[in-house]
């Protein structure tokens, strides 16, 4: 919070807008639909791994699952989901 002011601008600018390359003027990409569509098919390659564990493990279905979660890691790492960790 050192870098605010009790206006509500950013210290150093002088129009209170984030100058360009700054960590507040870079998008998030969290809320993108492509994000939510990689990381839902992550979660589904994991329940299809997952319930080809129960009762006994059919391994087929395993690395079916495990080859889902795989492309939705791809989809994830291409689009650029996992770039601005905090």
């Amino acid at each position: 919070m050192a870098d605010q002011t009790g206006s509500g601008t950013l210290t150093g600018t002088a129009s209170g807008v984030a100058p360009h390359g700054s960590a507040a003027h870079e998008e998030s990409h969290h809320g993108r639909p492509v994000s939510w569509v990689a990381v839902a098919i992550i979660v589904i390659g994991f329940t299809v791994g997952g319930i080809a564990m129960v009762p006994a493990p059919k391994w087929v279905l395993f690395w079916v699952g495990a080859g889902i979660a795989i492309v939705g890691t791809l989809i994830a790492m291409f689009s650029r989901t996992f770039d601005d960790w905090y």
